[in-house]
Parts: C-alpha cells; structure tokens; sequence
C-alpha cells in the first residue's frame, strides 16, 4: 500500500535535526517517524509529506527528497509551501490551500499515481488531507495529538483576552481546521479512549464529530523504539554517566552525590508542571534526605546560570524554579542539564537506574505519556499524573505500571517518589512491572499493525466526506472570508 503521511509544520531529516530545540519539533515528530519506519517494515511504501525550507539557518529541510539510513520504503518529500524561510505553525495556515495542496497535487500527478491513503497530523494536516481528498477521493485518516481546545481552557481565555490569545496562537483557524479535519476523515485515531472522550467531546467541537459513534474512532497507543529505550548498554552511556558526574559535581552537595535522583524531562510548559515538582520536592524533607532533583532542560548548557536562548515564557518558568530553589534552601540538592537525542535520554535512564533513581512526569494533564514508557523500557521506573492517558496506559485490570499520582498535590507527589527511593523492593517491583508492560503493548510495532488495519478498512470502503462545510478563506485567503474571533467565541463560550 502506498501510503502518505501530512505533516506540514516541523520537519523530518536522517538526523532528527531541530527536535530538542523548537517547540513544533517535538513527541509528533517521533511520532509520525517511527510510524512511518514501522509501516515501511510491514511491507508499505510511505512518504513523510512536510514543508521545504530554503533558508540558511534551516539547511538541513532544503532538500527535495531524504530519506532515513539502512530504512526502505519511506521517503521524506519536502514540497513548497508560502515563504522559503523556516515560519512557526501558527503562521502556515494561509499557505496550506493555496501553495502546500495545489504542489502536492502536482507532485503526483507528475509521478503518475496517488496514494492509496493520506494520514493526517496535527489540525494542519488535517486540513490539508481534507482538500486532498476533495479533489482525489483518497480516505484519510485524522490523528490529532493535541486539539486546540484544551489548550485555550489551560489558558484561563476570556471574552476579554481572547482576542489577544487568538492572535497569538491562532486558535480561530485552528480550531476550525479541526473540526473540519474531524467531520470529514474516514477514521480519526486517538492514544486512548479517555482522549476520544474528553478531548474531542469538548463543547468547541460540537457539530463537527459525535464521540458515541464508535466507528468513527480507533483507539491506536503509541509505542517505544526499542532499539533506542532498551536496558541494553548504548555507545553513549560512559558518556553520558560522566557528564552526569560533572552536573553532579557541580550543581550537588559532595555528601548527596551517590543519593538516586529524581529526574524530570519535559518542556519548560506550565502544564509539564515542573514548578509543581519543585514545590513538591522543597516541602518535603524526607525526600530531599533520600533523593536529588534534576531537570533536563534541552538545548541549554547551565539552565539556571544561562538561559538566554529561551523563550519568554519557559524563562519565565524557569525564573520560578530558580525563586523556587531559593524560597525552600535546595541549593546542593537540584541539578539541571540538557540531553539533546532519545539516545542521550535512554542512555541517562540507563545509568540512572543504576542508582535506584525514578523518571517522574508531573504533568497536570498528559493526552497520553509516551515519555514514561521510554524510561521504564530501559528500566527506569516511574511516577506518573494520574491525569489523562497515563491511568490508562500504566494501570489495567487491578495491575498498576507506575505510581500514579496528583500532580497538583504537592504531598502526593513527594510521596509517590520516596516510595520507591526509599524501598528497594518496591523500586524493583514498578521497574520489572513498567518494563513488562511496555513489551506487551507499547511498541512501534503494535501500532504500525493498528494504523494497517485501519487503513485496509477505510481503502475497501471508500472515502465518506463530511458534511461541514470547509471555510473558502483556506483556499481564497480574503479576509471577509477568514474564520475569526466571532466564529470562535460562536463555538467555544
């Protein structure tokens, strides 16, 4: 089957360039990769459809065509679209019906075939693979990974600031593209059935999907590349254990070195809740007696000493954490460095777990906790947010995967690490647990083989467009055509 993968905003390269570095190179890039490298080993032909780049400090997604080393079958196509130069995703949408589609169409038509099915990312790819389908009748398929909804409701938007949000986010056209990318896919895939539930029951999508109607969704978990986030010794872990020493030396009191740590790796997001942790961490005595902190802080060499190259808003955080530090006296006790690959990570919950340490997501509300399953498939085990995916994911039939807590209980979260810092046999029991768990249901693979089945089904019977009338201003950018703040507040209040 020749399948296609949309997905215009971040970008793809046999080096995962960008991925540490940029908020629109994150968990869905890892996604659509190795769903992609997953497909092509069931026998497939896929094509990573994303956006070329002619700009100077992009070169690495200025090439026509790449491909990934020692893989067959999935080719990355860069097809222009707006601007030469790298533009956030916020600012792609006028761009996708006039330029992305009309080139990919072109494409191929100059190849001489269509393929079979296009998977769409992310409510930009959703909206491309709708105009797709209107003119080749190619069923599609529509995975989300974060809706926008949810995200203005963490924002606390009001009919005051909503404006101001809006023009910032673009949460008009976003959530528009989505609902249009919802009403008219063949199958829409989300990570677990409370996502189906919860994030697309939402009031703002009202009309456009019917979350009762099951066949309509496919519940489809992604996985863990084993190959990377193994128990096996990596080429990187003597180094990574060293630079880890160096954080240590530098960052925590002689005494405390040898102490397990308590390592955090997520974006400086106010929903990651990293200064949750550090609350949690700073009220709690005991712990600080059993346990170090850390956060890794990707791209940036000595986050609490130099942080310039973040933006205003993860500064903003990490100015929290660093009042934080000083409010609760934890100088001597926290550690914050950057592991820049899913090599450098899997390689740190390796020699991490030497120690009897713990992966911790503090999360206030994760769709779904892939990070997690990578720590404990290298036998790191973990202390989760019981809000969202994960108590779905890390808990069935009675058996429990990790400690499951509240985030937003600081005495919860505290307790959940020292339960397993201080209690070797409990550290074992959720370390052999999470690993097990992770090899009976949450690889590449098994989701590869999901995603096949689905597309098998939706090519035998058929496109089946929608009813929601798609907005002209994706394919005619008028601005008396464009979905606006009035259109917003019609659905979302």
């Amino acid at each position: 089957m020749h399948i296609a993968l949309l997905n215009p905003q971040g970008n793809f390269d046999p080096l995962d360039s960008r991925w540490t570095e940029h908020p629109d190179f994150g968990g869905q890039l890892v996604y659509v990769k190795e769903i992609a490298v997953s497909l092509a080993a069931l026998g497939h032909q896929v094509d990573i459809l994303t956006r070329q780049i002619l700009d100077p400090e992009w070169t690495e997604f200025q090439a026509p065509y790449d491909s990934y080393p020692e893989v067959k079958g999935v080719r990355i196509v860069r097809i222009p679209c707006g601007p030469e130069q790298f533009l956030p995703k916020e600012h792609l949408w006028q761009y996708l019906g006039t330029e992305w589609v009309p080139n990919i169409l072109n494409f191929f038509q100059k190849e001489g075939s269509v393929p079979e099915v296009f998977s769409a990312h992310y409510g930009d790819g959703g909206l491309s693979a709708v105009l797709l389908s209107q003119q080749t009748n190619t069923p599609i398929t529509f995975t989300g990974h974060s809706l926008g909804a949810q995200k203005i409701d963490k924002l606390l938007v009001s009919n005051e600031n909503l404006s101001d949000l809006d023009r910032q986010h673009g949460f008009s056209l976003r959530i528009s593209a989505e609902r249009v990318a919802m009403n008219h896919a063949d199958r829409i895939i989300t990570s677990t059935y409370q996502e189906r539930i919860q994030q697309y029951g939402h009031s703002a999508y009202a009309g456009a999907v019917d979350v009762r109607a099951t066949e309509t969704f496919e519940v489809i978990p992604p996985g863990v590349n084993l190959e990377v986030f193994s128990e096996k010794e990596g080429k990187l872990d003597l180094v990574i254990e060293e630079r880890i020493k160096a954080y240590l030396q530098k960052d925590i009191l002689p005494e405390r070195r040898k102490l397990p740590v308590a390592l955090a790796s997520s974006r400086l997001d106010a929903k990651k809740n990293l200064t949750g942790l550090v609350r949690a961490f700073g009220m709690s005595q005991t712990l600080q007696s059993k346990s170090n902190l850390a956060l890794v802080v990707r791209g940036v060499e000595n986050p609490f000493q130099n942080a310039v190259s973040l933006s205003s808003t993860e500064q903003a955080i990490m100015d929290e954490i660093t009042a934080l530090i000083e409010e609760y006296s934890l100088q001597g006790k926290i550690t914050a460095f950057p592991l820049n690959s899913q090599q450098e990570l899997a390689a740190a919950y390796r020699r991490l777990s030497q120690r009897l340490s713990v992966f911790v997501l503090p999360a206030l509300y994760e769709p779904f906790g892939l990070a997690p399953l990578e720590a404990m498939s290298c036998g790191l085990p973990a202390v989760v947010t019981r809000h969202g995916g994960p108590s779905e994911s890390l808990e069935e039939g009675g058996r429990v995967f990790a400690k499951l807590v509240d985030p937003e209980d600081p005495a919860e979260l505290a307790g959940g690490i020292l339960s397993l810092v201080e209690s070797k046999t409990l550290w074992q029991r959720y370390r052999d647990a999470g690993r097990e768990r992770v090899l009976e249901k949450y690889t590449w693979q098994a989701t590869a083989r999901g995603y096949e089945r689905v597309f098998e089904a939706i090519v035998v019977a058929g496109h089946q467009p929608g009813e929601l009338p798609i907005p002209s201003w994706y394919t005619d950018p008028l601005e008396e055509n464009k979905p606006g703040i009035k259109d917003l507040q019609a659905i979302y209040f």
